[in-house]
């Protein structure tokens, strides 16, 4: 009997100790448990990345978007266009006092996270409206057409962005009749002609208003060369030239020379420099040759007879291009990865190829794609060295909206063009003439 009891009692004591052992277990459980819930990260999506907390009481008690200047209180989080303002936002515990020990940053994967909560922890969330990049907002606003249009067709109606390749890379050109391809810069109204391969954006002069015809559509006149007697020679179609040269660069012509001042004056003088790109170049592209119908390399120099890149891609082949075939004639400051670097001033004109993609055709007119202005202007593009009469002659937009050429000793408009940098961002604006993108 007494063996069987201190057996009977032995199993008691084993009972007992298991039971306690497995208490204390519950117990660290339970306890570890509770403290995960405030260790825990969770999240909520938010328009910018997700707000990362740590519960178990977290709330949000007001939220506030920026809205001219000022903070307004609203009830749902923004969907679009805004982001967390990490220093106006804050936590509190006793929905007095602000928790110094909250913190709200930003981590590597661009998640808005809130650290160090407590248990009861309101939060107050402040947005601020998110700058955007004018190329993000062209994309944003367009929808961007597959393929290639027809370039032996007029463009007359609203076609949209198309997508193609230039020196750069990926560029997005707007064609036809389009309305909301609008920029105020500078305190002049621009239109948008394409986004280049660099992400800069290239705008021509529209004037102090968005009237889209008229004299104010330029801000002047000039002959191409560099006066009403330099037109007997192909060095003549050079937005830069020397004389026996092909690709020569040791004289400017008249309207660079009018371009350059207009810039000083109106951009770099009024500090608006910074926001012009000193990369992207333009093209006045001097690929000579002897034949009207395919390219050979000959000519260009004196009097010979010569058609140039342009004249063979946009009057025979109706293929235009946005590649500059030689590093000579895309114009470029100094400051550029490419190019012949020998600009003073990152600033141009419109190129005859950029004409033909927005709409126009050669020797037909067109007064409804967008470079209509019922003005004629210059463009940069060299045409060909008639020698019959030897004049050098240069692509033009006629005042019908025709894609064709002139001398160059000729007084036609001018519409500068420049190049805005990729980081550009915008105030506000959708494009079109009434709410233009503003820089």
């Amino acid at each position: 009997m007494k063996i069987e009891t201190l057996k009977t009692n032995k199993k008691r004591i084993y009972f007992l100790c298991g039971f306690v052992c497995v208490v204390i277990l519950l117990l660290v459980l339970i306890t570890n448990n509770s403290l995960a819930k405030y260790r825990t990260t969770q999240s909520i999506p938010l328009i910018n990345g997700t707000i990362n907390y740590t519960p178990y009481d977290f709330k949000v008690i007001a939220m506030y978007q920026e809205e001219n200047g000022t903070y307004k209180e609203i009830e749902e989080m923004p969907s679009s266009g805004y982001v967390i303002n990490e220093e106006e936002s804050y936590c509190t515990i006793d929905n007095v006092n602000e928790d110094t020990s909250s913190v709200l940053y930003t981590n590597s994967n661009g998640e808005h996270v809130i650290g160090n909560l407590k248990k009861n922890s309101k939060c107050y969330l402040y947005f601020d409206e998110q700058p955007i990049l004018l190329a993000d907002a062209i994309k944003r606003d367009n929808q961007i057409n597959s393929g290639t249009p027809n370039f032996g067709s007029l463009a007359t109606k609203d076609e949209g962005v198309y997508k193609t390749q230039d020196d750069w890379g990926d560029s997005y050109y707007f064609r036809g009749a389009v309305d909301n391809n609008w920029v105020k810069f500078a305190g002049y109204y621009w239109r948008i002609i394409r986004i280049n391969g660099d992400g800069s954006i290239r705008l021509i002069y529209n004037g102090t208003s968005t009237a889209t015809t008229g004299a104010g559509t330029q801000i002047g006149t000039n002959t191409f060369s560099i006066d009403s007697n330099t037109y007997n020679n192909n060095a003549y179609v050079g937005y830069m030239y020397t004389i026996g040269q092909v690709h020569g660069l040791g004289t400017n012509s008249g309207i660079k020379n009018t371009l350059d001042s207009w810039y000083q004056t109106n951009i770099a003088n009024k500090g608006y420099g910074d926001k012009v790109s000193t990369e992207a170049g333009f093209c006045g592209d001097r690929e000579p040759s002897t034949s009207k119908t395919t390219s050979n390399g000959q000519g260009g120099t004196g009097t010979t007879k010569t058609y140039y890149g342009g004249y063979i891609r946009l009057n025979i082949n109706e293929s235009p291009s946005l590649k500059c075939k030689n590093n000579e004639d895309m114009y470029t400051v100094s400051g550029s990865s490419r190019g012949n670097k020998a600009l003073t001033n990152p600033v141009g004109l419109i190129t005859a190829d950029e004409v033909a993609m927005a709409g126009g055709v050669s020797g037909r007119s067109n007064k409804s794609y967008y470079l209509h202005t019922g003005q004629t202007y210059w463009t940069m593009s060299p045409s060909y060295f008639y020698a019959t009469n030897s004049t050098a002659q240069v692509s033009r937009v006629h005042s019908g909206g025709i894609l064709d050429s002139w001398s160059v000793d000729v007084t036609h408009g001018v519409r500068p063009v420049i190049n805005i940098a990729s980081n550009a961002t915008i105030k506000s604006g959708n494009g079109t003439s009434s709410t233009p993108y503003e820089i």
